[in-house]
């Protein structure tokens, strides 16, 4: 009997600490997903709410604690509501797959030759340039404005929408399934306080519709022609045409397993901010 209280004892100790680790690391998670984002700065006030909810109930604050209580008795629907980007994004990561994995080998490899031609052509003549790659996550409620174009993408469509004589060079294009879907688009600057003050616009909408969704962005400067990619809120930049190759082929290969941002540091100078 005494043997029998003992395993029971020591099963439930296990299975405490383990359910203690496991929402450890799913709050450990959410705050790694959120950080530097606007679901700060909501989860902020939330805590704001909840603690004056409690202060109205120790001082008896009656009006103040009804309408807070009513407020909060819908919490999980407040941070559905709330946090529906980073919620996606969460689950996108989990069940994500390769970028281009709708297409062929052949199709990956020219997809990725234009786009690497244009961005040095760009970078050459210091033209900026704005290029979205859409992934799993849907983008467009998260984009402003935008014509749709709907054609293939090509280094001599992409140069002449971002020639500073076009009218639609100052907004960012959009690559959807393949193709030239949208340019002219408008995206969500990072709420970021840390970054380099040398960032302009281009490189702030880059990190952040990469902080709402799992799209990959190709930056490039018109003051100093750099190349840069964000992704997952990251930055790297001032890379090479191949190191920009192999960021875009790493993300194209499930079976590698390598972090895009350190095949950008061997290859070139980049400066990665996050």
């Amino acid at each position: 009997m005494r043997a029998f209280l003992e395993q029971q004892i020591s099963f439930q100790v296990f299975r405490d600490i383990l359910d203690v680790l496991v929402v450890a690391c799913i709050v450990y998670y959410v705050l790694k997903l959120i950080r530097g984002t606007r679901a700060v700065f909501m989860l902020i006030g939330l805590s704001i709410a909840v603690l004056v909810y409690v202060f109205s109930s120790i001082v008896e604050l009656t009006t103040l604690n009804w309408i807070l209580y009513h407020f909060l008795g819908s919490f999980l629907l407040i941070i559905v509501v709330l946090f529906q980007n980073e919620i996606r994004r969460a689950l996108t990561r989990v069940g994500k797959t390769p970028l281009f994995s709708f297409l062929g080998p052949m199709e990956n490899a020219m997809a990725i030759d234009e786009l690497v031609k244009t961005s040095i052509s760009l970078s050459n003549k210091k033209i900026g340039a704005l290029i979205v790659i859409e992934r799993e996550a849907k983008i467009n409620d998260q984009i402003e404005d935008g014509i749709e174009i709907n054609a293939h993408v090509s280094k001599e469509l992409l140069t002449s929408i971002f020639m500073p004589s076009s009218p639609l060079h100052d907004g960012a294009v959009l690559i959807q399934k393949g193709r030239l879907g949208m340019a002219n688009c408008v995206l969500p600057l990072t709420m970021k306080t840390d970054l380099d003050q040398d960032l302009g616009t281009r490189h702030r909408a880059a990190i952040g519709i990469t902080e709402e969704t799992d799209a990959m962005v190709i930056v490039i400067s018109e003051e100093r022609g750099w190349i840069s990619v964000a992704h997952e809120g990251k930055l790297i930049r001032g890379i090479d045409a191949m190191a920009l190759r192999k960021i875009m082929t790493n993300q194209l290969n499930p079976l590698d397993k390598a972090d895009p941002s350190t095949d950008a540091d061997i290859n070139s100078p980049a400066e990665q901010q996050q």
